[in-house]
């Protein structure tokens, strides 16, 4: 019998630049286009390629580029990270968020090991090509079909017009292989009345003048685009109507695949790839947004006693991006509306819980430092007091380790060390390991960073909870595991006393035996978790913690 030489797979690239405006939703548009993909049958990898210079999202200010998302390696990505694992149930790692100052690094540290050859080294082809090679690493490593590549920015930013090169010569390379989709901002400014297609054909000049031809336009804009503003693109940026493809603003991100698909662009990403054209199955999406849009039995407040709200005159929501889409999914699951009342941490701290006033729920989220520390205490304490359920997340747990140690055991200076450290009683402090990274100025990516396994006691409610919800790796064992991203711990040094006062330890870490989660027993729901459930949360698998807590402010 004749030796049949195996025909190799032909990967497909999808390229989804931005344009116009940065924030318009490019992130959950590639992500949307990758959940069509994968209910399709297809195996999809995304990419994320970050501007900035900074290796990973971890140093960044929150207020300036929204709340980092934390993976499960201990990654620290930005949000699109946390889109790509919410829509397709999957988790992200190092392989799927670069930035440009992690292709600088790996070039330079290359080119002083003299891996170069006394090259001169240049952007181009150096730094293009380290570019293609994380795409194909990528690709190599996945086995995917189709990997999306999502490039950071807005077209016509100097930061990023070597990523828009590298796609360039992709696209040249890899005929019939590779395709463009284009994000653009429609506005409808407000004394005109109609929706202004000039700022997207600028864009797509620029990407002409780069040598990119997009094969879709995808117009984010108020309402759908209609037919004279689909006439226009086409003409303006030599493309055919029906690549023209409208995203308005929707009730739910979630909406978004369903109206994808409505107008047929899956259908037309199969045809310009030369993929067989498959049905993606989006019966369960369906059924979540019919749970998203229906009408809810009840209505909840909970206030975020945050300290990451403001930027000027104006307040950022993706700060606390995560939590904000935990309590969605979870609120959703149980059927409850839920709304949001944002608390200045430090305003509690100068005028007292008078601020939160009497929400349903109180959460204290992640946060550094000793600006609104008080406050966030105060906020605990009036929790526990007035029988208000409360979760504290990560400093929130800590916090609310403090303030039981000071009004329940009464140890008026107990604190942490990262606030006080000359205390007698610092209930939270900083382990040796960390202490020696911190001497070094070592900041970046040396925390205790991604999924760290627990066993949670049985009988907890945090027991409970993970049982009814599934949320163990090992039942019997009691085995579970969280994200995290903090230097501090609880101090196992004072654990007996405090436990001694009423205070639950109800879950220790299996390396090390450290305090991962607490509770207040006779309290509707008072928790706190050192690592972030926020982060392990999707749309059709809310968190059993989020579950519970909202449970609790419903049945209150």
């Amino acid at each position: 019998m004749p030796h049949t030489k195996l025909k190799k797979k032909r990967i497909k690239y999808i390229f989804v630049s931005g344009g116009v405006i940065s924030g318009i939703g490019k992130g959950t548009t590639a992500a949307s286009i990758a959940y069509l993909l994968k209910q399709a049958g297809y195996k999809v990898e995304p990419l994320k390629f970050e501007n900035y210079l900074n290796i990973d999202a971890g140093t960044i200010n929150p207020i300036e580029h929204g709340d980092p998302f934390l993976c499960e390696d201990g990654t620290e990505g930005d949000m699109d990270i946390g889109t790509y694992e919410k829509f397709l149930d999957k988790n992200m790692g190092e392989e799927n968020f670069v930035t440009m100052g992690r292709i600088y690094k790996t070039v330079i540290d290359r080119e002083r090991r003299f891996e170069y050859n006394g090259e001169d080294v240049e952007a181009i082809p150096h730094i293009t090509d380290e570019v293609q090679a994380r795409i194909e690493k990528v690709a190599k490593k996945s086995g995917a079909d189709i990997i999306l590549i999502e490039l950071g920015g807005t077209a016509g930013e100097y930061q990023n017009v070597f990523y828009y090169e590298a796609s360039r010569i992709m696209t040249l390379r890899n005929p019939g292989d590779v395709i463009h989709v284009h994000v653009s901002y429609v506005p409808t400014p407000q004394h005109l009345g109609e929706p202004k297609t000039k700022p997207t054909q600028l864009s797509v000049r620029t990407l002409n003048s780069l040598g990119i031809q997009p094969d879709f336009i995808v117009a984010r804009s108020r309402k759908y685009l209609d037919k004279r503003r689909r006439d226009r693109f086409a003409l303006f940026c030599n493309m055919h109507p029906e690549d023209i493809i409208s995203n308005p603003d929707l009730e739910s991100v979630y909406e978004i695949p369903l109206v994808l698909q409505e107008q047929e662009m899956d259908k037309r990403i199969f045809e310009k790839l030369g993929l067989e054209t498959k049905k993606a199955n989006l019966s369960e999406w369906k059924n979540l947004v019919k749970k998203i849009k229906a009408k809810k039995s009840k209505k909840i407040e909970i206030a975020i006693i945050g300290k990451y709200f403001g930027t000027g005159d104006y307040q950022l929501r993706d700060s606390y991006a995560a939590l904000f889409d935990a309590i969605d999914h979870a609120s959703w699951e149980a059927g409850v509306e839920t709304t949001t009342k944002w608390v200045d941490a430090e305003k509690v701290e100068k005028n007292g819980v008078k601020e939160i006033g009497n929400p349903d729920g109180i959460i204290v989220p992640i946060g550094w430092g000793s600006r609104g520390s008080e406050g966030m205490i105060a906020a605990a304490t009036y929790a526990r007091e007035m029988k208000i359920p409360y979760l504290g997340l990560c400093y929130g747990m800590q916090l609310a380790a403090v303030a039981f140690a000071r009004s329940v055991v009464g140890w008026d200076d107990a604190s942490s060390t990262e606030n006080h450290p000359k205390s007698k009683h610092p209930v939270i402090y900083i382990i040796p390991s960390q202490k020696e990274l911190m001497k070094r100025r070592a900041y970046g990516g040396t925390m205790r960073l991604g999924g760290w396994d627990a066993v949670v006691e049985k009988g907890s409610r945090a027991y409970s909870l993970y049982e009814r919800y599934g949320g163990f790796i090992d039942k019997e064992k009691g085995l579970t595991s969280e994200r995290h991203r903090h230097r501090y711990e609880f101090n196992n040094k004072f654990a007996k006393d405090m436990e001694k006062a009423g205070l639950n330890i109800t879950a220790r870490s299996v390396a090390e035996g450290l305090v991962e989660m607490i509770e207040v027993p006779d309290h509707p729901f008072y928790m706190g978790t050192q690592g972030h459930p926020e982060y392990k949360s999707r749309p059709l698998k809310p968190h059993p913690i989020f579950i519970g807590f909202i449970e609790a402010m419903a049945k209150k």
